[in-house]
């Protein structure tokens, strides 16, 4: 059972990381990761959201219809999203800001109803709390390090804070819409690479 778990949490991590393998979620990955704090901020919510809704899913499976299973899913991860905008807007409202409709549109995710067809309807609530913690912190992974890449090159900064001299120009197309989708090709490639050695 103790190894199932392990499983389930670690391959969200490497073998099964959302934007990188199993390329889901590429909305927020690609509108979001200007700066690192908007990638921790969106991978965060997700992970609440996951994990949450997993659980949830998990417990009611057996009360839940077949004929009405995605609507019940779509309603629970509705209101775990719910739960998450209205905290960050209390708490965190610059982030809340920045990331705009992207915190609602967590509801239609696909990582979100993905994990809720494929493992929460069909598993018990401990592998289903490991596999959304695991995938959500992937996810979170994943967004910071693409962040990571295109505020380094894109502004000169790291978590708005700057890391090179004055004369640093920086290569403003990384943070924009385009260096976007050359960030992501590229480090799918490399995970494609590190995925075969």
């Amino acid at each position: 059972m103790a190894k199932t778990v392990v499983q389930e949490f670690t391959k969200g991590l490497w073998a099964e990381i959302p934007p990188f393998r199993l390329v889901l979620g590429l909305c927020p990955t690609l509108a979001l990761t200007k700066s690192v704090d908007n990638g921790v901020g969106m991978g965060l919510a997700l992970t609440f959201v996951l994990i949450c809704s997993n659980v949830l899913i998990s417990m009611l499976r057996k009360i839940i219809p077949p004929k009405v299973r995605i609507a019940c899913f779509i309603v629970i991860v509705a209101t775990f999203v719910i739960v998450v905008e209205l905290v960050m807007q209390a708490y965190t409202y610059p982030l809340f800001m920045a990331m705009g409709i992207f915190i609602p549109l967590i509801v239609v995710n696909c990582i979100l109803l993905g994990r809720a067809e494929a493992f929460a309807y069909k598993n018990g609530v401990l592998a289903s709390f490991a596999d959304g913690l695991g995938l959500g912190l992937g996810f979170t992974l994943s967004l910071s390090s693409l962040a990571a890449v295109r505020e380094v090159f894109g502004n000169g900064t790291f978590w708005n804070i700057p890391i090179f001299a004055s004369s640093f120009k920086p290569f403003t197309f990384m943070v924009q819409t385009p260096g976007a989708f050359v960030c992501l090709g590229l480090m799918l490639c490399i995970m494609n690479i590190l995925g075969k050695k």
